[in-house]
């Protein structure tokens, strides 16, 4: 494996995380804290017991950390194995691995087990939700491969039967949430709140995927031009 997709790699992780850090520091986290506030009855809730600043700081930190553990691992390790076998143009490609790991590590999952807002307490137990939550990772990865598997059966067909028939293999998430057992959820924020606080954070995670994406193409960009004008210097001396 050559180290510049793992650098690329890497580097877009650091920018996305980042993006995402800011995203949960400057959105989520102001979010977060009216609801806690909600909870405790419309009141003052107090003196935190940490600081914006800290929270922040640690927001963006855990952002950071985040991008570049997916950086490294959909786009400097998994890209270098799939690159032959996305569809698409470079762009299209990584948009399209892109989908497949916020499908994986978040979607999927989600689908059974949606994030919940703080103080908000849930009937399944920690053990059975954690068991859920890897499942449906497994089965996100696994439709991803499918719809790719698909998508090149039907080589010959026109490119909008051959779309089509590749996102039919999503259709398969339905029955794990067929057969998730039912899992209550108890709490004071309304159902409102509740929409918007999930909404938030899954527009949190695309802009994470989607810049990674972004910036990751952009890199390789940069180094086909530098590459190429590297060749075109050499050749003219």
């Amino acid at each position: 494996m050559t180290t510049g997709y793992l650098e690329r790699g890497a580097l877009a992780g650091v920018v996305g995380g980042l993006a995402y850090g800011l995203f949960v520091a400057l959105v989520a986290n102001p979010f977060v804290a009216g609801l806690e506030t909600f909870e405790s009855g419309h009141g003052h809730a107090g003196e935190p017991a940490v600081s914006s600043l800290t929270t922040s700081l640690v927001s963006i930190g855990g952002g950071v950390l985040w991008g570049l553990l997916f950086g490294i691992v959909a786009f400097g390790i998994a890209y270098y194995f799939l690159e032959p076998v996305l569809p698409g143009d470079p762009v299209t490609r990584r948009l399209v691995l892109a989908g497949a790991g916020f499908l994986t590590v978040s979607g999927a999952p989600w689908l059974v087990l949606p994030p919940q807002p703080p103080g908000v307490e849930q009937s399944l137990a920690s053990g059975a939700r954690t068991a859920w939550y890897g499942g449906m990772m497994v089965a996100g990865a696994g439709v991803s491969v499918l719809a790719g598997v698909v998508y090149r059966r039907l080589a010959a067909r026109r490119p909008a039967v051959r779309t089509a028939a590749s996102l039919a293999p999503l259709c398969l998430l339905a029955l794990p949430v067929v057969l998730t057992p039912a899992n209550a959820v108890h709490g004071g924020v309304p159902a409102g709140l509740v929409v918007a606080f999930r909404w938030t954070v899954v527009f949190g995670q695309v802009v994470l995927w989607a810049t990674l994406a972004g910036v990751h193409a952009w890199l390789a960009d940069s180094t086909v031009q530098s590459a190429e004008a590297a060749d075109f210097a050499v050749l003219n001396d």
